[in-house]
């Protein structure tokens, strides 16, 4: 880890200029630890998180779909300054999931920020959204606005 990095994120100023941080690596390395100490970080200085493993999320989406909750529930989710998504890439995507994650990452861009981990490289995630329109728009909210820990 660059320690220098870990620091300035530990000062939580990505929340306040609605950045985000990715962070990959394979099994083990850490990932979700380090997502959660600088949760812990923020909800310390104040900010309120949120913590999902992405299938979670997209099944607690799908269900208030189902139930006629969706824009409640969105709005739910999007009152969170600091949104964890644990597993990245874990399991494919299927139906409108990938519409239901890029509507997540479409509402942090102004209100907040997310920390996404994932065992695929970020260079892969393009690929694994499959749908290159959303693929393309979501990647551009999430790469530009981003700072990358590679474990």
């Amino acid at each position: 880890l660059d320690k220098s990095q870990i620091l300035s994120l530990a000062s939580c100023d990505f929340i306040n200029k609605s950045q985000n941080i990715l962070i990959n690596g394979l099994t083990g390395t850490g990932k979700s630890f380090i997502m959660q100490a600088l949760a812990r970080r923020a909800i310390s200085l104040g900010y309120s998180a949120k913590y999902y493993r992405i299938p979670a999320l997209l099944e607690e989406i799908k269900m208030a779909r189902l139930d006629g909750s969706y824009t409640k529930t969105l709005a739910k989710i999007s009152k969170f300054k600091l949104l964890l998504l644990d597993d990245f890439g874990i399991t494919p995507l299927k139906g409108d999931e990938i519409n239901d994650l890029f509507e997540v990452v479409e509402e942090r861009t102004f209100n907040g920020s997310l920390i996404i981990t994932a065992q695929l490289p970020i260079k892969e995630w393009y690929a694994y959204l499959g749908n290159e329109t959303i693929a393309d728009a979501m990647m551009d909210r999430l790469i530009h606005t981003s700072h990358k820990i590679e474990l």
